[in-house]
């Protein structure tokens, strides 16, 4: 079967749902299909712009193609007869983050942006032949705005294999795209209040300069040069896994992430100890506070207390990360199955 898969794209962005979709590509040719990816630009700002760009996503013609699988707006909106959407994630600024006040859509030009994004999200999901939500979080925001059920479908990690594990080297990783959703420069700040032993690596491509700038300068001002390591960059799988595996646990703090979030899911396999806060989202299914981890109040005192708890009984350390793996190994989540569910 010639299948397509769909996903945005912002020039020079790259995270979980780029290597999702390049993963999925490759998994259902391991399958036996013909599969391609195509990424439709989107840029969301200014949000004037946001209409024209579902347009021309609704406005594409989809020749020699037997089945699309769709991940993100406006992407999800090309229309085909024979459509799976795995939903990653709708533009959120026009829902949650709207009543959260952190949207992007002010006004009545907003409100009018964020009426026909609702309504065009309805009339593509209804169409669909599946309908996925990559975890709990993505499928209660669609019950919550749109009335809309779908089923759990989770993302596998991409090469587990990579992730051994090793003896722990004394620091806490946070791994992937570095942005202020992210909230790296939070475990940054907590490494001043944390036990002077404490280390921390973090290692991902900041999405602007300005990320990256947040990071350096928090290092700076709190003097933290000699127990922090920033690697602000694209890292290799395996330079990527290396970090997880020499870990003493793994971190993944996002605000209202939709899934168990990669880093959390590698750093499991690794049987690494996991830490988040009590507002991170999907990725709290994984971190259970004093079974897989620790899961703390989002302040840098909060999450300070935590990380010194992490060096300060190894042992202990050790056994959630034990518990952290057999927690994402109960889930059972492969590409095999995966691949299957997204076929019609």
């Amino acid at each position: 079967m010639k299948v397509l898969v769909v996903n945005n794209m912002a020039p020079f962005v790259r995270g979980g749902a780029e290597l999702l979709a390049e993963h999925l590509i490759r998994h259902l040719q391991i399958a036996g299909h013909q599969a391609e990816l195509l990424r439709v630009p989107f840029q969301w700002e200014p949000a004037t712009r946001i209409p024209s760009q579902m347009l021309m996503a609704r406005a594409f013609e989809l020749g020699n193609v037997d089945h699309v699988i769709a991940l993100k707006f406006p992407a999800y909106l090309i229309e085909h007869p024979s459509k799976t959407i795995w939903l990653v994630h709708q533009y959120r600024q026009a829902y949650d983050l709207y009543d959260a006040g952190h949207g992007n859509l002010p006004g009545q030009t907003g409100e009018d942006i964020r009426r026909l994004v609702r309504n065009a999200d309805e009339q593509c999901f209804r169409g669909a032949r599946q309908l996925f939500a990559i975890s709990d979080v993505t499928q209660r925001r669609l019950a919550h705005y749109n009335g809309l059920h779908a089923e759990i479908l989770r993302a596998p990690i991409n090469d587990p294999e990579r992730f051994t594990g090793g003896s722990p080297q004394g620091y806490i990783f946070a791994g992937g795209r570095v942005n202020a959703a992210k909230r790296q420069h939070l475990l940054i700040e907590a490494m001043a209040f944390a036990s002077k032993d404490m280390r921390l690596v973090v290692g991902g491509p900041p999405d602007t300069a300005a990320d990256a700038r947040l990071l350096q300068e928090t290092v700076e001002r709190l003097r933290l040069q000699d127990r922090v390591r920033l690697e602000l960059r694209y890292l290799d799988r395996q330079a990527y896994a290396d970090f997880i595996n020499g870990a003493l646990a793994v971190a993944s703090l996002p605000f209202d992430e939709e899934s168990f979030s990669y880093v959390a899911m590698e750093g499991a396999t690794a049987s690494k100890a996991l830490l988040s806060t009590t507002d991170s989202g999907g990725v709290l299914g994984l971190v259970k506070h004093g079974t897989t981890g620790w899961v703390a109040e989002p302040t840098a005192q909060a999450l300070a207390e935590s990380m010194s708890a992490a060096y300060a009984d190894l042992s202990r350390t050790q056994s959630l990360g034990a518990s952290a793996k057999s927690a994402w190994e109960s889930h059972q989540i492969d590409w095999p199955s995966t691949v299957a569910a997204l076929m019609p």
